[in-house]
């Protein structure tokens, strides 16, 4: 199975030759800005990030291009007090979605 069929559902109207670099984007993020990880419920997802203007300005540009594509996504990004957080969610019926998103974040 490659990556991204780990995660991207077959409603993503993304072209398949560009998932893959889509796919690494997410794992880049992942891998070099996210500090922690809360699952607060089935349906969401928040992510604690490095504080600062690139993370952000990298996230906020990723997310507005995933919800192009798979438009049942809700992000908010939120930087306050010193923290940068982003929280994902997703319809009850798109869980298993979140489930893979958690596992790529945490691996």
């Amino acid at each position: 199975m490659s990556a991204e069929a780990e995660w991207v559902p077959e409603s993503c109207t993304l072209p398949t030759a560009e998932r893959p670099s889509r796919v690494a984007e997410f794992d880049e993020l992942f891998a070099t800005a996210v500090r922690g990880a809360e699952r607060p419920d089935r349906t969401r997802l928040v992510l604690e990030l490095e504080p600062g203007p690139d993370v952000a300005a990298t996230a906020a540009g990723l997310m507005v291009r995933e919800t192009g594509c798979c438009s049942f996504f809700t992000f908010a990004l939120t930087a306050t007090g010193g923290r940068l957080t982003l929280e994902v969610a997703v319809p009850g019926a798109r869980a298993e979605v979140l489930d893979a998103l958690e596992a790529r974040v945490t691996r």
